[in-house]
């Protein structure tokens, strides 16, 4: 099954890495993972921005033009996908400093497996008020952490102590590459590619 890991995630994590670090998938399934679990936020974000409209205060709600909300959409999927890729490569590249000596599947089923939460709470974008969505992201956000902490000592065979200063210096770069992503969004944005308001 293509989904099989997230309730396990959800419902006993550890358990559940174990079980991820026991089978190993191939790139395929961890590439296929990413790209359907990324279509949760694309989708519901364009649904969100097109037909429901952005309520950002107590003025009228904010709406995008459908061929606008389509392209900010596929440029979400993209960011998306790019940044777990990004991450997976951070995580491969600082393993040695932890003496940890994974292949590049296994960074990508960690960087995968801890963005799925980040990635299914585009859910929210579907009752598009901002402080409901920006509460159910940092929840979000908490679980990641708390998944990627839980997952990088069983993922990379390492003791929990150098586990916790990995994750910590996975955390780091994670943030350093959200605005690194969010900086790009505002270069294209000035450079003629923002949005269509209705």
């Amino acid at each position: 099954m293509l989904l099989n890991h997230i309730w396990g995630l959800y419902a006993h994590p550890k358990e559940e890495w174990h079980t991820i670090e026991k089978r190993h998938e191939s790139l395929t399934y961890s590439l296929t993972h990413i790209l359907v679990v990324a279509l949760i936020p694309s989708i519901c974000g364009y649904y969100a921005a097109a037909h429901i409209g952005w309520s950002i205060g107590a003025n009228d709600t904010i709406k995008l033009t459908e061929q606008s909300a389509a392209y900010m959409a596929v440029g979400m999927y993209g960011a998306l996908i790019a940044g777990v890729f990004a991450l997976a490569y951070l995580i491969h590249w600082m393993a040695k400093t932890f003496d940890a000596k994974p292949d590049f599947v296994q960074s990508l089923e960690l960087a995968a497996y801890t963005a799925t939460p980040l990635l299914m709470v585009g859910v929210a974008a579907l009752y598009p008020v901002l402080w409901f969505v920006a509460c159910a992201g940092i929840l979000a956000t908490c679980y990641s952490v708390y998944l990627l902490y839980s997952g990088v000592p069983i993922m990379m065979n390492i003791p929990e102590e150098k586990g916790f200063i990995y994750s910590s210096s996975v955390v780091t770069c994670g943030l350093v590459l959200l605005v690194g992503i969010m900086a790009s969004t505002v270069i294209l944005w000035s450079l003629g590619f923002g949005p269509v308001f209705t």
